[in-house]
């Protein structure tokens, strides 16, 4: 089954973080949309993700998980030594949120664009938009 990851498109650190996340998810667990495109709109409505939400938004089945709780799962899924970063799912999320609100709100300093990452075309079908 496919997970979908939700990221900011407008942000030059969370393309990046989209980029090494393709190269470290070779079993293709995971499917792309930006938060501002038309199907991540539709994804926020579809599973009821309040609007102020400002994160990195994962999800999995019916549900979805926001700042460390996603990069921890998604890591979970990531090849290699990777895998070991959920380890750190035992810290209650408050706590692991303190170092995630901390980069998310530094994430503009890489800069802000107008337009979303252009996949290679061997990743053009993990894209949702």
């Amino acid at each position: 089954m496919s997970h979908i990851i939700l990221f900011d498109g407008e942000c030059n650190f969370c393309d990046q973080t989209v980029l090494f996340i393709l190269k470290r998810d070779r079993q293709k667990h995971f499917k792309f949309a930006s938060i501002q495109s038309e199907i991540g709109q539709e994804l926020f409505m579809n599973y009821d993700i309040p609007k102020t939400v400002d994160s990195v938004i994962l999800i999995e089945g019916n549900r979805y998980f926001t700042k460390s709780t996603a990069v921890l799962r998604i890591c979970k899924n990531l090849d290699r030594l990777w895998k070991m970063f959920y380890f750190f799912i035992i810290i209650p999320a408050p706590i692991r949120d303190i170092a995630y609100n901390f980069v998310a709100k530094k994430r503009y300093l890489l800069g802000k664009k107008n337009a979303c990452i252009i996949p290679k075309k061997e990743d053009l079908d993990r894209f949702l938009s």
